[in-house]
């Protein structure tokens, strides 16, 4: 994947002004080692009755993307098996990192053997390939389309916005 475009968000009433574009933009790289070093991640979908859902889930950021499982009839699954648009939030709300993507169901053998490989090796545990059978569970791949972080010791020098 190439390197995402970054420009400053536009934050009425922060102090920020569109002609300091390019001042104290963030790399994406800073972004990225947030993404993967989260334990825990919030997910938010939106409901068919488009109120809005958010869960906390387990995850790893890898190729680019977000991944995770859930049980197949979770609230957040059929969210996004009616409307592949959502949010993921790093943990850490002093330097956070907000990912708004395209979910894809993923279900071919290959592929969540990998995603099993990584769940198993960031959380330590020791599941099968069983739990991410897709008659019971969808795993999911989110592809970003946009993102925005901030650093905390730097709270007007610092907003990025990265389009992908």
């Amino acid at each position: 994947m190439a390197t995402p475009k970054a420009t400053r968000p536009y934050m009425p009433g922060y102090g920020l002004l569109p002609e300091n574009d390019g001042t104290g933009l963030l790399p994406w790289s800073w972004a990225e080692t947030r993404l993967m070093n989260s334990r825990n991640y919030w997910l938010a979908t939106v409901w068919p009755q488009r109120r809005p859902h958010v869960m906390p889930v387990w995850g790893m950021w890898q190729e680019a993307a977000f991944w995770f499982s859930s049980s197949r009839g979770s609230r957040k699954s059929r969210n996004l098996i009616a409307n592949k648009r959502c949010v993921v939030t790093t943990e850490d709300a002093h330097n956070p990192v907000v990912v708004e993507g395209v979910a894809t169901l993923v279900d071919d053998g290959e592929t969540l053997a990998k995603v099993l490989a990584w769940e198993n090796a960031k959380y330590e545990t020791d599941y099968s390939i069983d739990v991410l059978d897709p008659m019971l569970n969808s795993c999911f791949r989110v592809d970003p389309v946009w993102a925005f972080g901030i650093a905390h010791d730097d709270f007007t020098g610092s907003p990025t916005r990265w389009e992908f």
